[in-house]
C-alpha cells in the first residue's frame, strides 16, 4: 500500500497544526491541572505507614478469616455428616467467620477516607 505524496504532506502539515495549537488548549486548562496537582500533592504527603496499616488490617482479616471458615467449616460438615437437619443453623456461623474479613476491609476503606 502506497501513500501518495499529498497524502504524506497532509499528515505533516496536520500534525504540526496540532503542536501548533496544543500549548494554547493546555493554557486554557492551567486551572484545573493546578487543582489536580495539589490534590495529588495532598494525597501524597501520607507517610508510608499509612499504606501498610492498610495492608495489614486487610491481610490480618483475610488470613484470619479464612482460618475461622476453615475450622468452622469441617466442624460444620462433620456434625452436618452426623445429623443432616442442623446444616442450616450451623451455616450461619461460617457466615459469622467471613465477617471477619469484611471487617478488616471496612477497617482499611476508614483508614483510606480518613474517617
Amino acid at each position: 500500500m502506497t501513500t501518495s505524496r499529498f497524502s504524506k504532506f497532509f499528515r505533516i502539515a496536520l500534525l504540526l497544526l496540532f503542536f501548533a495549537a496544543a500549548p494554547a488548549a493546555f493554557a486554557q486548562a492551567a486551572p484545573e491541572a493546578q487543582e489536580a496537582a495539589t490534590v495529588v500533592a495532598a494525597q501524597a504527603a501520607r507517610p508510608a505507614a499509612f499504606y501498610y496499616a492498610i495492608a495489614v488490617s486487610i491481610g490480618v482479616g483475610c488470613l484470619s478469616a479464612g482460618y475461622a471458615v476453615a475450622k468452622i467449616g469441617s466442624a460444620v460438615m462433620g456434625a452436618a455428616a452426623e445429623k443432616p437437619e442442623i446444616m442450616g443453623k450451623a451455616i450461619a456461623f461460617v457466615g459469622l467467620g467471613e465477617g471477619i474479613a469484611l471487617f478488616g476491609f471496612l477497617v482499611a476503606l476508614f483508614l483510606y477516607t480518613k474517617i
